[in-house]
This record gives C-alpha cells, sequence and structure tokens, in this order.
C-alpha cells in the first residue's frame, strides 16, 4: 500500500508501513485516511523530530556486500514529511492522508 499526504503545500507518497510508523511518531493513530489540523502541525513536527533524531539503524554488519544499495533509515525516510508538515505549518493549512490509487491504463 502507498499512502499520498496531502495539502495546498505540497504532496507526498510514501510506503504504507513507514507511513504508518511516521504517523504513530507524530502522535496520531496511524489510520489511514486521517488528518491533522494546522494549528496542531507544530506539536506533531516537534514530536516526529524528537523520535528520529535518536534513529540510527545499526546496518555495518548487517550487510557486507559491498555492491549492495545501502539501507535508508528512518529519519531520512521522515524527512520529506517534515518538509510538507513544516510547509503546511507555515502556510496555515491541513494536511490529509490516504491510500493512494493508481488506476490501471
Amino acid at each position: 500500500m502507498l499512502v499520498r499526504f496531502d495539502s495546498k503545500a505540497g504532496t507526498i507518497t510514501m510506503f504504507g508501513d513507514v507511513a504508518n510508523t511516521l504517523l504513530r511518531l507524530m502522535g496520531q493513530s496511524g489510520a489511514v485516511p486521517g488528518a491533522i489540523l494546522a494549528p496542531d502541525i507544530p506539536a506533531a513536527v516537534e514530536r516526529l523530530q524528537q523520535a528520529v533524531s535518536g534513529q540510527i539503524e545499526k546496518t555495518a554488519n548487517r550487510n557486507k556486500d559491498e555492491d549492495a544499495e545501502p539501507p535508508v533509515n528512518l529519519r531520512q525516510r521522515a524527512f520529506p514529511l517534515i518538509e510538507l508538515l513544516e510547509r503546511a505549518a507555515k502556510a496555515g493549512t491541513d494536511v490529509i492522508w490516504e491510500e493512494e490509487r493508481r488506476s490501471a491504463f
């Protein structure tokens, strides 16, 4: 599943499991669909930033293959959402999220 975060400040899409984790870290239930009102965004951003600031995945011993792609940690995955939330807070706009539905061609 993909989750789309949408507001007048922008749109991002991320994998559902990552989106659910980030929503919970920012104090939301993790339910999809959902929304956060503009006045509540700064506190949610603060909680999310605090939660991911200490996130360092220990991958040195996990993957010895030099040709393999390095894993993406939670802090890196949270960055686009934090940016969107900060822009929405600055613009005074709400953010909604819902399951991304792709139409077949």
